[in-house]
C-alpha cells in the first residue's frame, strides 16, 4: 500500500469516519476517529487532499485542517450522493466523499471565514426573531378578531392593537383576555428591541466594509442585502460570470431541454434561499418606486407592461445579482443607466 493522498471525511457530532486512498486509488485508511482526536490524527498525516460535505461545522473543520497543511475541499451533499454505493452508513458516506472529491467535474463550496460566519449568524438570528415577531403579531390579531376588534394591515395596525391592549381603561377587552394579550404584547415589544440591536450591529459592519458600501449603490440593495451578499458569496472570483452567481442563488429558469429544443420553466429555486428572498424583496421595492415615480430602466417598464409584477421582480433580482458580480469582480462602482433621446 502507498501513502495516503486523498481522504474522504464524514463529519458528525462526536465520531468522524475517515476513508483514505493512495495515488492509484487503493484504500489505505478506513477508520473511525473521535471528535477530540481529529486534529491529532490529521497532524500525523502528510499533506493531502481532504473532501468534506458542506454541512454544519464543515467550514470550521476546513479551516482547522488547512492550518495543518492539508488541502480541503467542501462539496454540496446533493452532488456527493451520486457516488454513494448501496446502503447508507458512515463508512459508505466517507467512501463516497473520497470518490467525489477526486472528480474533475465536481463543484466545490468556498470555505467561509469566521468573520463571514459571524455576520451570517447576525442575519440568521434576525431572520428568526422577525419570524417570531410575525407569529406574535398574527396571534394578537387573531385573538382580538375573536372579540370583534380589527385593525389595519402592517406594523401600524399592530401598533394600534398594542395601544389598545395597554389601555386598561378601555373595557372592550375582558380582563382575562387582556392578561394573555398583555403577555404577547410584551414579547412583541421585546423582540422588536432585540431585532433593532441586531440591525445596529449589521449596519456597523456594513459601514466598515468597502465591498458592502459599494453594493449598496445598486437600487434595491440596502445594508441588509449588501452585507448578506458579501458574507454569503465571499470569493466573487469563484463564479465565472454573473449568470453563474444568479444560478447559484436560484434566479435562473429551470431547464427541461432535449433533442435540441429549449424548454425553460420557472426559476430553479436552487442554492441560497435567503439571498433569493432578499434580492426579490429589494426588486419589489424598486418596482413600487418605478410605478409611482417612473424609472430610467426602459427594459423594466416594458417587462412590467407585458408580464406579471412578480415575474418582473424575479427578473430584476437576477439583474441585481449580475450587476453585483460585475462590480465586485471588476472593482467598479454602480453606474446609472443613461436614457437615450427619443427618435424624431
Amino acid at each position: 500500500m502507498g501513502e495516503v493522498s486523498t481522504i474522504g471525511l464524514d463529519i458528525a457530532k462526536s465520531v468522524f469516519q475517515v476513508h483514505g486512498v493512495d495515488v492509484v486509488g487503493t484504500v489505505v485508511i478506513r477508520k473511525r476517529v473521535s471528535r477530540a482526536k481529529v486534529v491529532e490524527f490529521f497532524a500525523a498525516l502528510p499533506p493531502c487532499l481532504v473532501g468534506i460535505e458542506a454541512c454544519p461545522t464543515a467550514h470550521h473543520w476546513s479551516r482547522r485542517l488547512q492550518v495543518l497543511g492539508h488541502t480541503v475541499k467542501l462539496m454540496p451533499p446533493s452532488y456527493v450522493k451520486a457516488y454513494l454505493k448501496r446502503g447508507k452508513n458512515d463508512a459508505n458516506d466517507a467512501a463516497a466523499i473520497c470518490e467525489a472529491v477526486m472528480r474533475p467535474s465536481m463543484r466545490f463550496v468556498p470555505t467561509k471565514s469566521e468573520q463571514q460566519q459571524s455576520i451570517l449568524m447576525l442575519h440568521r438570528s434576525r431572520q428568526l426573531l422577525v419570524r417570531q415577531r410575525t407569529m406574535l403579531s398574527n396571534a394578537i390579531r387573531g385573538h382580538l378578531a375573536e372579540l370583534g376588534i380589527i385593525s389595519a394591515k402592517g406594523r401600524n395596525g399592530t401598533a394600534q392593537l398594542l395601544k389598545l391592549i395597554a389601555n386598561e381603561q378601555d373595557d372592550c377587552i375582558p380582563s382575562t383576555a387582556r392578561f394573555s394579550l398583555d403577555i404577547l404584547a410584551r414579547q412583541y415589544v421585546a423582540l422588536t428591541t432585540e431585532i433593532g440591536a441586531i440591525e445596529k450591529r449589521i449596519y456597523a459592519w456594513h459601514r466598515s466594509c468597502e465591498e458592502s458600501r459599494r453594493l449598496e449603490e445598486i437600487p434595491g440593495v440596502g445594508p441588509i442585502v449588501a452585507t448578506a451578499l458579501v458574507a454569503e458569496v465571499g470569493d466573487w472570483q469563484a463564479f465565472s460570470s454573473g449568470r453563474s452567481l444568479a444560478a447559484w442563488i436560484g434566479l435562473v429558469p429551470r431547464q427541461h431541454s432535449t433533442g435540441g429544443k429549449e424548454r425553460l420553466g420557472r426559476i430553479s429555486k436552487q442554492g441560497n434561499r435567503y439571498l433569493r428572498w432578499l434580492l426579490v424583496t429589494g426588486a419589489m421595492a424598486v418596482i413600487r418606486y418605478a410605478r409611482q415615480h417612473g424609472t430610467k430602466r426602459l427594459w423594466l417598464v416594458h417587462l412590467m407592461g407585458r408580464r406579471p409584477i412578480k415575474v418582473a421582480a424575479v427578473a430584476l433580482a437576477n439583474k441585481i445579482a449580475r450587476m453585483a458580480w460585475a462590480m465586485m469582480v471588476r472593482g467598479q462602482h454602480f453606474k446609472e443607466p443613461t436614457v437615450l433621446p427619443a427618435m424624431a
